[in-house]
């Protein structure tokens, strides 16, 4: 299924839910999981991922304001295309639950400034898991 809005595109794999929204002050959220996502959740998918299963994983991307395109934490261009298990850590995550772990990467493209914020719910299949979200990254289109 492709979802597109607000200058972002991805074509989530079989069995994906997501959905691309706006903020409050414009900027562009993507929010997608290989289960159902709740109705309403934070930016950062807390609700879902504080639900997910052991074999779940949440892909998120944040658009912050354009005017940190290109500099500080978001000055890599991106996005990134590869996530491993090893990039995977329980210290990364929002809230800290048993068993998950999280990675974050800033980057800019096109001019416009984002985060991807990517959980896992098993580090005990991490390997698999970070190939899922890496799958779901190979689509993402940012115009």
């Amino acid at each position: 299924m492709r979802i597109s809005a607000h200058g972002i595109r991805a074509d989530l794999p079989a069995g994906w839910d997501g959905r691309i929204s706006r903020r409050p002050n414009g900027q562009a959220v993507l929010q997608a999981a290989n289960f159902r996502l709740p109705l309403e959740d934070g930016d950062f998918a807390t609700t879902a991922t504080s639900t997910m299963p052991p074999d779940g994983v949440v892909v998120v991307l944040v658009e912050y304001e354009p005017a940190l395109a290109g500099s500080g934490l978001f000055a890599p261009p991106g996005p990134p295309q590869v996530l491993t298990a090893a990039d995977f850590n329980p210290a990364t995550m929002l809230r800290r639950i048993p068993g998950q772990a999280g990675v974050q990467r800033f980057f800019s493209n096109g001019g416009r400034a984002f985060c991807l914020y990517a959980v896992i719910g098993s580090r005990a299949d991490a390997t698999a898991l970070a190939a899922r979200a890496t799958a779901l990254l190979g689509t993402l289109n940012l115009a």
